[in-house]
């Protein structure tokens, strides 16, 4: 197997050192990566190899987004057309209309948008959480097509709810659990079990998903996002569903106590800055958190798919809310290694979200050349100041081409968008006819 080296830039290996090569290559053959140092290094090691260059731009791990919502395309430039002043009526308003109106042509559409955006911003391993009441059954399989297509590595579930009454509730259960039974097997695409948020859910329906879902399995629930939510780590913690492979997402209005909790229980707490703010829900103060012990992830909750603008907002939002400008380098930054440390739990694979050899060929590289010197002790600033407004040049996912020098090649964007352009009158038709829950 012939090795191909990506060379020409600073490469971030993205490990618990965070050691960077100023002017580094990695090399990998087939799925996996077998080499990462400094170009003089690597290039005598494999001389045969071909060469993939990144003309001065940052060499980073593919990114990993541990809550997106796929289904959230649709949204784009719709007015609700009702009052949206809280948090609940931007539930009522929005939301819980537009999944209502999905079909699944609308699923699977909106799903390859999203994904296009994900590749496009170097997104290599992704979680979804998924809701389409009118079309549940199958659902997670036509996105996990649209993955397959896009060439990423996704978890992928369904949101459990009951509020459109027990029957959708169970229906949607088991779509989870199908998902994951007749998807053990595969390698990149992955199943949870989705809630909505606690308030959404009776104890009825909670215990039946304690009873039904499979050993290991963690639950992708929507925590404390807004203060209608607020307490919902008893009745999870009492159904046994809090636990080590389970995702808090928002946690905004976690009192100290309960983020004790979520740390006693080994729970990643996910923290979505972007769609925070934008709903005026509040933000989660990421310092009190990760001293009270909390394992602490990034995500995009649907608003966008760019992992590193998430990011930047979060290391902002942290800044503002300290009203210190010296502050968040001593917990934004654990952000990316918390996605990959779950992610790679997800996937058992454990080096996922590092350029080391062993790891996965999940590569981005973005396109920032930069004016002063990239270091171990500076990564951080470059990503966050400089890489997160930057295009990306290649994302490489498993050793597959996907992005290559700017051209998306594993998604028709075009004829997508296209489609979604024939499809969205529906979509919207429908919408407006479904009155505000």
């Amino acid at each position: 197997m012939t090795a191909t080296i990506l060379s020409g830039g600073p490469v971030l290996t993205g490990n618990r050192e965070g050691k960077v090569f100023a002017r580094g290559a990695v090399a990998f053959e087939g799925e996996r990566i077998v080499a990462v140092g400094a170009e003089t290094a690597i290039f005598p090691a494999y001389p045969e190899a071909r060469r993939l260059e990144a003309k001065g731009g940052l060499i980073v791990p593919g990114l990993i987004n541990l809550h997106h919502h796929f289904y959230s395309a649709f949204a784009r430039g719709l007015s609700p057309g009702v009052p949206t002043r809280d948090f609940e009526e931007v539930l009522r308003g929005l939301w819980w209309r537009l999944d209502r109106a999905l079909d699944a042509d609308a699923v699977r559409v909106s799903a390859a948008l999203a994904l296009a955006d994900c590749v496009r911003w170097g997104c290599t391993t992704v979680l979804d959480h998924h809701s389409s009441p009118a079309c549940v059954p199958g659902s997670l399989d036509l996105i996990a097509g649209e993955v397959r297509k896009a060439g990423i590595s996704a978890v992928l579930c369904y949101e459990v709810t009951d509020r459109n009454g027990e029957a959708e509730a169970l229906a949607g259960l088991e779509e989870n659990v199908r998902f994951l039974l007749d998807g053990a097997s595969d390698a990149r695409v992955h199943g949870m079990v989705g809630l909505h948020a606690a308030f959404t859910l009776t104890d009825r329906t909670l215990a039946k998903v304690a009873s039904r879902i499979p050993r290991g399995v963690g639950v992708h629930v929507h925590a404390a996002e807004g203060a209608r939510d607020a307490g919902p780590l008893e009745r999870l913690d009492r159904f046994g569903l809090l636990g080590h492979d389970s995702l808090l997402v928002h946690g905004v209005h976690l009192t100290p106590s309960e983020l004790g909790r979520v740390a006693e229980r080994g729970a990643t707490l996910v923290h979505c800055p972007e769609s925070n703010a934008h709903n005026g829900v509040g933000r989660l103060d990421l310092l009190t958190a990760s001293e009270a012990g909390c394992r602490l992830g990034l995500g995009t909750d649907g608003i966008s798919s760019n992992v590193l603008r998430s990011l930047r907002a979060a290391f902002l939002g942290h800044r503002d809310a300290r009203r210190d400008p010296s502050s968040g380098f001593d917990v934004v930054p654990g952000l990316l290694g918390g996605n990959a440390e779950f992610a790679g739990r997800a996937f058992a694979e454990p080096l996922l979200g590092q350029l080391v050899p062993g790891a996965p060929a999940d590569i981005a590289v973005f396109d920032a050349p930069s004016p002063t010197p990239v270091e171990t002790e500076n990564g951080f600033g470059h990503l966050v100041y400089a890489a997160s407004e930057a295009p990306v040049r290649h994302t490489i996912a498993r050793g597959r081409l996907l992005v290559k020098d700017f051209e998306l090649l594993s998604i028709d964007l075009e004829s997508v968008a296209a489609e979604a352009r024939r499809l969205s009158p529906g979509v919207w038709s429908r919408f407006r006819a479904i009155p505000a829950q």
